[in-house]
């Protein structure tokens, strides 16, 4: 095995506790708010956001890709990078902040001009981060990554939670959010010092490399925020409200569990980007691990939905399970092609991924309008399946284009994967059709508890019955047993010198 790839699964790992972290106080935040908040609150921050997140993607510059790429950055490329950040964000800041006003009116939603006047901070804040983060990734050390996240997101917890907890108000989500803008301004510059200066020089060196990045994330957010707006509009906000918290936790388990290996791709990729034999082995086994993590993670979410969100949120978020459901199960599914988004970036194909996102757009939004005409919020959510599954094919085979691996070998690679899962998910939804659904909390809980150790039983055994019948192929469980093994000789080589003295 390479050593970059030692290196992603190592750095993987060493993500994982800080990822671990996040999910958890991710999942708590949002499981409390839900609590304290009506649908109507998150319906009415989400309006707001959307609108902030397609604004700063519009304008969005793709410098710290294009620091990761290249060779030497010098401490003028940074400071650059810090000038061009801050003059977009002031800009993007007081452009928000003149549109609230005509956005309230329109959505006919008088506190949305409040709103977006506190979150147009939010997006000044944003330019003034430390651009020498990025560099943690490119070089891939992980332990003032960890400090960043964990700090950052803990912050943020406590303030929302505490505003919800106090005053039960929408203003705990916008003010966490500025609570966590602050908290990775001041953390960036503690851990990795940087006194920038202004200056515009290698502008146009680094726009060569982010304008189609650029271009890509404007048509991309364009493509999966859309239908916050459409559904703000035409279906009001607590139906907006459901929509984003089902979405939101339905992400959750698939994006938390693969961060740590996403976070490390790319930057692994580049290194090895002039090398076709090692970059579609570090390719494979980056892509049966994603898969090997994400499946069991989004699919598991989805057959225990019901129970989760009747103990976790109560009945008032009952029209989210089935949100959580569909979606949990294309994110999952939507892993076996997303890696080539950092492998289309480390080869250079910028504008092959602008034209892919170009062309989903053109298929995704008339599907989802469509859907949302004919059948409302149920209609998105069948709209997002199938525009989810195209998607991943789109993305298998432009992976055959950037490194000459077949679709069918990529499927190939994650078989026990996809079986495991099938299996885990037949067993688990079976077993809940076979117990009846308990009513007090603590019996649910329970029941809960059940069907989450009966999947990871199901999925591990199927795992490794699989593993041994193929005769132990490379793999997610050829990397598993390699770094147990180490663990345990590392270990009895410490532990032998100490029996020694005794």
């Amino acid at each position: 095995m390479s050593s970059v790839t030692d290196r992603l699964i190592r750095g993987s790992m060493w993500l994982s506790l800080s990822r671990a972290i996040v999910n958890g106080l991710s999942a708590l935040s949002t499981f409390v708010l839900a609590w304290y908040l009506l649908p109507a609150d998150f319906g009415l921050v989400a309006i707001a956001t959307t609108i902030q997140i397609i604004l700063s993607s519009v304008t969005e510059l793709s410098l710290n890709q294009a620091l990761i790429r290249h060779e030497s950055p010098s401490e003028t490329h940074f400071s650059a990078v810090w000038t061009l950040s801050v003059t977009r964000s002031a800009i993007l800041a007081l452009l928000f902040a003149a549109a609230s006003y005509p956005i309230a009116e329109f959505y006919n939603e008088p506190r949305l001009t409040s709103v977006m006047l506190a979150l147009s901070f939010s997006l000044l804040l944003s330019g003034l981060a430390n651009p020498r983060r990025i560099m943690l990734q490119r070089d891939l050390i992980f332990w003032q990554e960890f400090v960043l996240n964990v700090s950052q997101k803990l912050v943020g917890f406590v303030v929302t939670v505490a505003i919800a907890a106090i005053y039960q108000s929408y203003w705990a989500l916008v003010i966490g959010t500025l609570a966590y803008q602050v908290t990775n301004i001041i953390v960036s510059y503690t851990v990795l010092p940087f006194w920038p200066r202004i200056t515009f020089r290698h502008a146009r060196e680094l726009f060569s490399f982010s304008l189609w990045l650029t271009a890509g994330q404007i048509v991309n957010t364009l493509n999966w925020r859309i239908e916050y707006l459409l559904i703000g509009k035409m279906l009001g906000a607590t139906q907006l409200g459901h929509y984003t918290v089902g979405n939101t936790l339905s992400t959750l388990p698939t994006r938390e569990a693969t961060a740590p290996l996403n976070q490390t791709i790319y930057p692994g990729f580049s290194k090895v980007r002039n090398d076709p034999v090692r970059l579609i082995a570090a390719y494979q086994r980056a892509q049966a691990l994603l898969a090997a993590v994400a499946l069991p993670a989004g699919i598991g979410m989805a057959v225990v939905a019901d129970p989760m969100m009747r103990l976790a949120l109560g009945e008032k978020w009952v029209p989210a399970i089935f949100i959580v459901q569909a979606l949990a199960s294309v994110f999952a599914l939507q892993t076996l092609g997303s890696l080539v988004q950092p492998l289309g970036m480390a080869k250079g194909h910028t504008k092959m991924l602008f034209i892919r996102d170009s062309q989903m757009l053109v298929v995704r939004v008339p599907i989802i309008i469509a859907g949302l005409m004919m059948a409302g919020l149920p209609g998105v959510v069948y709209a997002r399946v199938l525009t989810g599954l195209i998607s991943t094919v789109v993305n298998m085979l432009l992976v055959k284009r950037l490194i000459n691996l077949p679709f069918f070998q990529q499927l190939a690679a994650n078989f026990r994967a996809l079986a495991s899962v099938a299996l885990m998910a037949a067993g688990v939804w079976g077993l809940s059709n076979i117990l009846s659904m308990p009513t007090d909390k603590l019996h649910l809980a329970l029941h809960l508890a059940v069907l989450v150790i009966t999947g990871g039983i199901i999925y591990v055994g199927s795992s490794f019955v699989l593993w041994l019948a193929m005769k132990k192929p490379d793999g997610p469980e050829t990397e598993v047993h390699r770094i147990i093994v180490k663990f345990l000789s590392k270990a009895k080589r410490i532990a032998v010198p100490k029996s020694a003295l005794s």
